[in-house]
């Protein structure tokens, strides 16, 4: 779980998604049901409540959704993001015209339940490597549109940024080696060709890979698909003279052993496009 307070996402990075969203939602008419049986002058209270344990996430992609409806919307979070709460608990109050709220009601929602899905598995990887110096790291298989706002998720669970896409950092994967002709010409170009704070990591599948690219002083290495005693081999071999990735096969079951391997981070796709909605809903409280 986060122990820093993590800033919401500019709103610039993330209303062009937003307003996809609610313009999806309102169609051509906007939203008919609300407005043909609520009068216009209804004031409303409601609370989006949590019905499963987990991790808040998204508030700041909801908020805008609600402000983009209506300006004049009360926001009042009553749960903070990153922190665990139980089944129950109440994790925002708004105030305002009810239709305004009635509208918001499904995008604030599908912003809060994925992102806090995303925040909460998060959370249970950390919990199982707590005890060793390993740390979880999201990938880019991210939902299209929502990355910015599902890498935000992850931190918020205490977990750790990769690349945030292929502009940030260099990550040579074993495609990149094939056709380039070898480890060493990879790394020969890349260390070559950028600046000193670009860093750069190479995929290896096996020992002899590593033993291979390590002369080149790569700034990572992901060791890729190997079971933990292979693992704690390759840790040996780095000597921390970089650091070291673990990536594939990793789950719940797996991820335990694999950070007692002594590798600095694990990578975990599942933790973006595998976690599961978490099951908020609002509701009316006058």
């Amino acid at each position: 779980m986060s122990t820093l307070p993590i800033p919401p996402l500019p709103d610039v990075i993330i209303e062009p998604l937003v307003r996809l969203a609610l313009s999806e939602d309102l169609g051509r008419a906007g939203d008919i049901t609300t407005d043909v049986t609520i009068p216009a002058d209804t004031q409303m209270v409601a609370t989006v409540n949590a019905r499963e344990p987990g991790i808040a996430a998204g508030y700041d992609a909801a908020r805008l959704a609600a402000r983009i409806v209506d300006p004049n919307l009360e926001w009042e979070p009553l749960h903070n993001e990153g922190t665990p709460f139980e089944e129950g608990a109440e994790l925002i109050r708004l105030r305002g015209l009810a239709r305004s709220i009635l509208t918001a009601e499904r995008m604030i929602l599908n912003f809060i339940g994925p992102l806090s899905g995303v925040a909460t598995l998060t959370g249970k990887f950390v919990t199982e490597v707590k005890h060793t110096k390993a740390r979880i790291v999201c990938t880019r298989k991210t939902t299209p549109g929502f990355r910015a706002l599902e890498k935000r998720a992850v931190r918020l669970g205490g977990g750790v940024n990769h690349r945030l896409g292929l502009d940030d950092a260099i990550l040579i994967k074993d495609n990149h080696i094939a056709a380039a002709g070898s480890i060493q010409a990879v790394l020969e170009r890349a260390k070559a060709s950028v600046g000193h704070l670009c860093s750069i990591e190479i995929e290896v599948d096996t020992l002899d890979q590593l033993q291979e690219a390590l002369p080149f002083k790569p700034t990572a290495v992901l060791l890729d698909n190997m079971k933990p005693t292979m693992l704690a081999e390759a840790v040996s071999m780095i000597g921390g003279s970089c650091k070291a990735e673990a990536s594939g096969g990793v789950n719940l079951k797996t991820v335990k052993a694999i950070a007692e391997s002594g590798v600095d981070f694990i990578s975990v796709g599942a933790l973006t496009h595998s976690a599961v909605n978490l099951d908020v809903g609002l509701d009316y409280n006058g």
